[in-house]
């Protein structure tokens, strides 16, 4: 793996909560920078206008955008996810996503709720940053 994922055992356990504390990337290392993935199709529109619906759609489409890299969801280093009137139920949806995909080694990630996206059918967005080796 190009990068390293560390959670210090002076903190808590966050990857029940689908996240990793830091992560280290190499000297020399190229970084991939994905632009915000929303449950989009390729025309662009929203698939669906279910909560859980978008999310997975939306790390489908950082999968693609990082394929296009020759890079899979290993080399995410770090996420940041967009909530729209975010709550725990939605939280544990993200959660329950990003721990399907990455199991127990999960990348950094910030959730952050926010009032509205870029259209108000948009309940969720992610980016991401990779590491080519």
């Amino acid at each position: 793996m190009p990068h390293s994922i560390v959670n210090p055992p002076e903190l808590h356990d966050p990857t029940s909560f689908g996240y990793s504390h830091s992560a280290t990337v190499p000297t020399g290392a190229a970084l991939v920078l994905v632009a915000g993935q929303y449950g989009s199709g390729p025309n662009g529109e929203v698939v669906s206008i279910v909560f859980v619906d978008q999310v997975w759609q939306a790390f489908h489409n950082v999968e693609v955008a990082l394929a296009a890299h020759g890079l899979d969801l290993s080399h995410i280093v770090q996420l940041r996810s967009y909530v729209v009137q975010h709550d725990f139920d939605k939280l544990g949806t993200v959660v329950h996503a990003v721990q399907g995909l990455w199991g127990t080694v999960p990348p950094t990630h910030t959730v952050i709720g926010v009032a509205s996206l870029a259209t108000p059918d948009i309940m969720f967005e992610v980016e991401a940053v990779a590491v080519r080796p």
